[in-house]
């Protein structure tokens, strides 16, 4: 699916991926943090930060979403748009994506605090919060294809995209994960050797702001090309689940390249 559409989804990923990282790494700062501060001052210091960058990382993140958009409705829209329609259309979506992402995101971090309170209440906080993660993989797979669903069935509102999504991975939570988990570990694992990696050269080729601005730099790089491949990764998956039926069509994941 990628590489029978590279050129497109390039242009696409440079415009709303890539461009928005690149603006981010000049123009966020980063959190003031020292040698020597406390637990409670790096908290303090990070809150001030995201309190102070939060507005304009929510806006650098609007492009984005169009961009993730665009691409899912150049993969699967039934019309086969141009790149300007598809933009369009990712545009006029966007509000509705955007309750729908809040919305899932305020269940699932209730959701969240209510598993941690209950694990926290029968073992150390350390595995509590552990096993919470682990089992809130099973509720984030079952909404990782709102946003296919919206795009194909063109549906604005953001109820019927997240029953949609629902109702899309009833019964495929294995399929879903078998498809997701691997190419997210990758993408975790690669993401970090490379930033490592230019950490290394970097500290001696550069330092001060300088450094700052070319690792941000290329960590945008590699976020784009791995937000593209999450993109072609759920339209291929929305794909593989075909439609909607009582109990679900069997998942057979395949490579989305």
């Amino acid at each position: 699916m990628v590489s029978a559409n590279r050129d497109m989804l390039a242009a696409i990923a440079g415009v709303f991926f890539l461009l928005p990282g690149l603006v981010a790494a000049v123009v966020l700062p980063s959190p003031q943090l020292s040698n020597g501060m406390d637990q409670q001052q790096i908290a303090d210091a990070i809150t001030r930060f995201y309190a102070s960058a939060g507005p304009l990382m929510l806006a650098l993140s609007l492009p984005m979403l169009v961009g993730y958009l665009t691409l899912l409705a150049v993969l699967l829209d039934r019309d086969r748009p141009s790149v300007g329609a598809a933009i369009g259309q990712a545009v006029r979506l966007l509000p509705s994506y955007l309750v729908a992402q809040l919305l899932t995101a305020l269940v699932l971090s209730v959701l969240w605090v209510t598993v941690l309170g209950g694990l926290a209440a029968i073992m150390p906080q350390t595995f509590a919060v552990l096993l919470s993660l682990i089992v809130m993989i099973y509720p984030l797979t079952r909404v990782v294809l709102i946003g296919p669903e919206m795009v194909v069935q063109r549906l604005y509102n953001p109820i019927r995209a997240i029953v949609g999504g629902l109702s899309r991975t009833r019964g495929q939570f294995l399929g879903v994960l078998l498809y997701f988990g691997p190419a997210l570990t990758l993408f975790v694992v690669v993401y970090g050797l490379v930033m490592i990696f230019v950490g290394v050269v970097l500290v001696n080729l550069s330092q001060g702001e300088a450094q700052r601005m070319i690792s941000e730099a290329i960590a945008a790089v590699v976020f784009a090309v791995g937000y593209t491949y999450f993109a072609a990764i759920a339209a291929s998956a929305y794909q593989q689940l075909g439609p909607v039926n009582g109990t679900g069509d069997a998942f057979s994941p395949s490579s989305p390249s």
